[in-house]
């Protein structure tokens, strides 16, 4: 079966890239061995931040007193937060699949590796049947999954990942979070308000190890007044399981080895990339140590005609960046342009509550890149919203170049965060100087 394009994969790159090779004439091909939608709609942004929403109107209920509101005492019911959010996915599943079909691109279900440069094996769901597909270009966006820690008793122990804990229909009595990056917080949150009590037990001296000491511990506050407990310094030595499924997890910290008792646990320790059922060696596309595929700035790999989008290829995991790869593939393939991701502004949120919205450099980065900087923060006590809406918890921080007035990067924690940090971000595109 010959195509002009075949994308593996039908995550947030992939699908609108087809869509687009559709329309211009391209013969096309998605092959996706799951849901279409990839991990955004099924089991990443669409669900949590569904359930996030769940879990802030059980927050403000539980606060409605502070605002001379007089409620019954809130209780959640699991089973209708689950079935919302199943209801919601599946609307924007069926929407991105009547999409692909307007666009004329042709659906493969079932798993791809590739047989040569240029070529695709396909087993199909149910049959297992073999199609064998030829394409010139060939677009890889298989994404990534939960990452497994190596930890002692952790084969025979029942856990929790991402994807299942939003499965649950009873609330968790004690919920342990394994990690304190991103995703650890967001659900560590989530459950807490849901009526859970929460334990973080994070290897680092502090949690989101990506951001600056003084947001990381301003989060940490957040999430230490809303009752979460947090353990930094804890490397994980084993866990098991015992009478009524309790889970004893045991952890060595700076004071010593000790045992958390939980009800149920959450793995939240990173991702790792879908690469290894390609096949990648039959063609030599060249990846790293943990199976990204390396590309360049034109996310061409090392091997002529085949791309590698999204997650796959290593940039940080977010829905904006993986549609931004299929801007620069459509740019280049249809447009004739010569566009490259270099030196793209990557903006994100974490969607705790209140929303670090975070873009650009972090005081750390551009400390370490040499630069002469300025540095502006400023708590959300200051400011007149926060106040009028009794969401005073956080801060702005702003760092610019101290020569050039540039803005080089900002975070937002507070009310609405990502949507103040979008401002910024547009500000430093159009190269506006802090001053103006």
């Amino acid at each position: 079966m010959h195509y002009d394009a075949i994308v593996i994969g039908a995550g947030q790159s992939g699908m609108p890239l087809s869509r687009a090779m559709s329309k211009a004439g391209w013969k096309t091909a998605m092959v996706e061995r799951a849901h279409v939608g990839g991990t955004c709609i099924n089991t990443g942004c669409t669900p949590t931040k569904t359930m996030v929403a769940s879990a802030r109107v059980a927050y403000l209920a539980a606060r409605a007193s502070d605002y001379g509101v007089r409620v019954s005492p809130p209780s959640v019911d699991m089973n209708k937060v689950r079935q919302r959010k199943r209801d919601v996915v599946e609307s924007f599943r069926g929407s991105n699949e009547r999409g692909l079909a307007a666009a004329g691109v042709e659906l493969i279900r079932g798993e791809g590796r590739f047989t040569g440069p240029k070529s695709v094996e396909v087993r199909l769901n149910g049959s297992g049947e073999l199609l064998q597909l030829e394409a010139e270009h060939i677009f890889i966006n298989t994404g990534t999954r939960n990452a497994v820690p190596h930890l002692e008793g952790l084969d025979i122990v029942p856990y929790l990942d991402s994807t299942s804990i939003m499965e649950l229909d009873t609330l968790p009595e004690h919920l342990l979070v394994l990690g304190g990056g991103y995703i650890g917080v967001e659900f560590a949150q989530m459950f807490r308000r849901f009526g859970s009590r929460v334990t973080i037990i994070a290897r680092g001296k502090s949690l989101l190890s990506k951001e600056d000491l003084d947001i990381a511990e301003a989060v940490t506050g957040v999430l230490r007044e809303d009752g979460i407990e947090v353990l930094f310094e804890a490397e994980s030595l084993r866990v098991a399981h015992g009478d009524d499924n309790a889970i004893f997890f045991t952890v060595r910290t700076p004071g010593g080895e000790h045992i958390i008792e939980g009800s149920h646990l959450l793995v939240a320790t990173g991702r790792t990339p879908n690469s290894d059922s390609l096949n990648l060696g039959a063609v030599g596309v060249g990846t790293d140590e943990r199976g990204f595929i390396k590309v360049n700035g034109k996310l061409e790999t090392n091997v002529p005609g085949v791309y590698a989008i999204g997650e796959a290829n290593g940039e940080p995991a977010f829905t904006h960046i993986s549609y931004d790869d299929f801007r620069v593939i459509c740019a280049n393939l249809l447009y004739g342009q010569d566009v490259t991701t270099r030196d793209r502004i990557l903006p994100y949120v974490v969607f705790i509550d209140p929303q670090l919205g975070r873009v650009g450099l972090s005081e750390e980065d551009a400390r370490k890149q040499g630069r002469d900087i300025k540095v502006a923060k400023m708590p959300m006590t200051w400011v007149a919203r926060a106040t009028e809406t009794g969401e005073t918890r956080g801060l702005m921080k702003a760092v610019v170049d101290a020569q050039t007035g540039q803005i080089l990067g900002c975070a937002v924690l507070g009310l609405e965060g990502g949507e103040d940090m979008a401002q910024v971000q547009i500000a430093m595109m159009g190269k506006l100087p802090y001053h103006v």
